[in-house]
């Protein structure tokens, strides 16, 4: 069973191996679905701020790094006090990958210890208070090379999923029968996605030094790659101008004071 949410004590999991862990926040300034969403003003801050802060507030969490292309990111982020790192233009475009960036982050650090690396995306602003220490706890625990939070779907279950073929005709997205023959959600089997609420690394994990793992886009997770579970509305994306709209209700509810005061 999770931790319940929003305790900010810290877990039995912190020391020694989660004591001074990295946070590195990816902000990349280009975005073509919401332009200058990093920066977008929710419930009466930038959205960067709201990881900033998170970060800063986690038990376990010693360094917060921002790496960043964006100018008026970089502002926010040493406003809050937290380390800024310039992302370079190759890092920055739209095939730059997470690991890259947070390898060169770590790198400009001139850091070569083994303390966990918090990665933490800057256009998730709406996330449970204790998701990352949860996230430390479990990494510490498991002695995993990665933690990744997941949340649990729906009605949108890949049981559920279906190929559309020439004339409307459908075709199940894998098998013979049409949605495995379940039509209640109860009946179907517990499925995951990654919902971009943290993901813990290890620093042979990041650097590709693991023995054994395949190479790909998640190589840098290593191979014993564990999960903490969140549910539905715990975790806000934005990657759509709706997104937005969620988010920015989704923290005035919680944040009543900051939304006045904006």
């Amino acid at each position: 069973m999770n931790p319940p949410r929003d305790n900010p004590a810290p877990g039995p999991g912190h020391a020694p191996d989660s004591a001074g862990a990295i946070a590195i926040i990816l902000a990349r300034a280009g975005s073509k679905g919401v332009p200058g969403k990093n920066t977008a003003p929710l419930a009466g801050r930038p959205c960067v701020a709201w990881t900033i802060e998170h970060a800063q507030q986690t038990p376990g969490i010693a360094r917060v790094v921002v790496s960043t292309d964006d100018p008026r990111v970089a502002e926010i982020s040493r406003t809050m006090r937290a380390q800024v790192v310039a992302r370079p233009a190759d890092l920055a475009g739209d095939t730059a990958t997470i690991d890259d960036a947070a390898r060169h982050a770590l790198t400009q650090l001139g850091n070569t210890h083994a303390a966990p690396i918090v990665i933490l995306y800057a256009n998730v602003p709406v996330r449970p208070r204790d998701l990352s220490r949860r996230a430390l706890d479990r990494f510490a625990e498991s002695g995993a090379d990665s933690v990744q939070s997941f949340c649990r779907v729906g009605k949108h279950h890949p049981w559920w999923m279906v190929r559309v073929e020439d004339g409307g005709r459908l075709a199940p997205w894998q098998g013979d029968t049409l949605f495995h023959n379940v039509y209640r959600r109860q009946l179907l089997p517990p499925a995951f996605v990654p919902d971009g609420g943290v993901m813990v690394v290890s620093r042979r994990a990041l650097f590709r030094e693991i023995p054994g793992v395949a190479d790909g886009p998640h190589a840098f997770l290593g191979l014993d790659r564990r999960a903490i579970e969140t549910t539905e509305g715990d975790v806000v994306d934005i990657d759509t101008p709706t997104d937005l709209l969620v988010a920015g209700a989704t923290l005035a509810s919680r944040h009543p004071a900051l939304e006045k005061s904006a």
